[in-house]
Order: C-alpha cells, then sequence, then structure tokens
C-alpha cells in the first residue's frame, strides 16, 4: 500500500503517513526499523505494510513496515 509521510520525529523514529483518501495512520519505531531507513522527510512518497483492520473507532490498523517508494 502506498501512502505519504506526513510526519517524522527522529529522535523516537516514530510518525504518521497519510493514505491517499487523507486518512492518518501512525508509525512506531519498530515499523520504521523494519524499512531500514535512516530518515524520513514528510511528503516523501512511502510504501506501507499493515495489519489488522480498521474499525469504527479508528483502532486495529497496525503499520509494520515503511520503506521509500520506489519507481
Amino acid at each position: 500500500m502506498q501512502a505519504t509521510a506526513y510526519t517524522y520525529d527522529p529522535e523516537s523514529r516514530s510518525g504518521q503517513v497519510l493514505l491517499d483518501d487523507g486518512t492518518p495512520v501512525p508509525f512506531d519505531a519498530a515499523a520504521f526499523d523494519a524499512g531500514g531507513l535512516r530518515l524520513l522527510r514528510p511528503g516523501q512518497r512511502v510504501r506501507i505494510e499493515v495489519e489488522g483492520e480498521d474499525t469504527a473507532e479508528g483502532a486495529g490498523r497496525r503499520i509494520t513496515l515503511v520503506t521509500l517508494q520506489t519507481f
């Protein structure tokens, strides 16, 4: 799945991406580390892998990998 980097905190290695429909989804350091990245800038296109399903409360979906989108 593709998304756009929205926020990134280099100290905690966590942040948020925006799905193409504008939905923000947070990611943690484990997802960032799984992608092998060293830095992420807002606006960069990324590829993400998720597990779980979205619920009405917005919980349940979890990003397991964040990496740069390559063409």
